[in-house]
């Protein structure tokens, strides 16, 4: 029997846009798929070629500035809805982002296995390594691990508080208290992950997953020398000013920078901006600027191309330090960002070859997975007795 997929993700192109690239290349291996996220997507996702259902929304409450509500009292409101879109369409197995746990949720309500679908680096803590979100190196012996024990405890504390209040919405909307994914798949390059003992059973690293709404280009801006491509933060709440630093700092050199949303108008002379799709942009790219979102990053290394980083919290930190320890790019923390210093970063890594050897030895760890490769591993997780183990680990 040919399996109907339903894939949940939620809003935000971080983690919307990995799950429309693997719906994709579900669909193009001829598996009804039904993509189920907010509305804003419906169009693009529709004219893929691929159905799609809107996550409903409740009216704004006082509480939603409190993450523990947003996380676990919102995901019991909207689960039930998503769950009877996924009864609707009949599907046989969910793939869900990593933190939409409405999705979760739903994918259990409706009884469906369910994948767990990770748009970034693992976030799974390890008895190895400092805890996720810290951007730190593994400590040595002495002071370092204990540094690393202290904080595993701290974090492995708030994990459980977590975990204690998502047994509690479980089972207040008639779920048992534990239900785990059949299978993880993350979709990072496996030369950006640090090696790991402790790799946690059934999930594989399948690659950098791209897709992008955009149907037109934005030219490139007339000249010879190198292209910097440009990227600001999509993520919800994060501040867009690296295209602001860059007008200021890096005038001479060639900028695309492209954007969600309506042109942008009053570019200096070497500086276009607006929206458009980024692959073409970046396969032409000497370098890229931006501020650490995994997607971007990992676009960025598949293509062999240098970054310089001005990362906001927790992965974004993370990825910009996991670059930078690797070789393949600048590390800038926004508390010494001036127009200067990126210009500094910016020709740094232009000037330096060793950073594109680095991030093109990095980029090479992902080939032959991706999109089709994720979608391959996720319908074999549809058969009773498909379990991935250490396969995916980095090696």
């Amino acid at each position: 029997m040919t399996p109907r997929v339903a894939v949940v993700a939620g809003p935000d192109p971080g983690h919307a846009f990995p799950a429309v690239a693997l719906s994709c290349a579900l669909r193009d291996r001829g598996v009804p798929v039904l993509f189920v996220s907010g509305t804003q997507w419906r169009e693009a996702v529709e004219r893929e070629g691929v159905a799609f259902a809107a996550i409903d929304l409740f009216a704004p409450d006082p509480r939603d500035d409190d993450f523990g509500f947003v996380l676990w009292e919102r995901s019991k409101q909207l689960a039930p809805g998503i769950a009877r879109s996924l009864r609707e369409f009949g599907a046989t197995l969910a793939v869900v982002d990593s933190i939409t746990v409405p999705g979760w949720f739903a994918a259990d309500l409706a009884g469906v296995p369910r994948v767990e679908l990770v748009p970034t680096s693992l976030q799974e803590p390890s008895s190895f390594l400092p805890p996720p979100g810290t951007g730190l190196e593994r400590g040595r012996w002495p002071l370092g691990t204990l540094r690393d024990a202290w904080m595993r405890r701290l974090h492995m504390r708030s994990r459980e508080v977590g975990r204690a209040e998502c047994r509690a919405a479980r089972v207040a909307i008639g779920l048992p208290p534990e239900g785990p994914p059949v299978l993880t798949v993350v979709a990072t390059l496996p030369g950006l992950e640090p090696l790991r003992p402790d790799w946690p059973p059934r999930t594989e690293i399948v690659g950098p997953m791209e897709w992008d709404p955009a149907t037109a280009d934005l030219a490139e801006p007339p000249g010879d020398g190198p292209l910097v491509f440009l990227a600001d933060s999509s993520a919800t709440g994060r501040p867009q000013t690296l295209l602001a630093l860059a007008v200021e700092g890096l005038r001479g050199l060639r900028v695309a920078c492209t954007k969600l949303g309506t042109p942008v108008e009053g570019m200096p002379e070497g500086f276009v901006a607006g929206p458009g799709r980024q692959a073409p942009l970046l396969d032409r790219a000497a370098a890229v600027v931006c501020a650490g979102g995994h997607g971007m990053v990992a676009k960025a290394l598949v293509r062999g191309l240098p970054l310089v980083i001005v990362p906001g919290p927790g992965d974004q930190r993370e990825n910009a330090l996991r670059v930078e320890r690797l070789g393949a790019g600048v590390h800038l923390p926004a508390a010494r960002l001036t127009p200067a210093t990126l210009r500094a970063a910016v020709e740094r890594v232009l000037r330096d070859p060793a950073y594109a050897r680095a991030a093109r030895r990095i980029g090479r760890s992902a080939a032959g997975r991706g999109p089709a490769f994720a979608a391959e591993r996720v319908l074999g997780a549809a058969a009773p007795s498909a379990a991935t183990t250490r396969e995916g680990a980095p090696s």
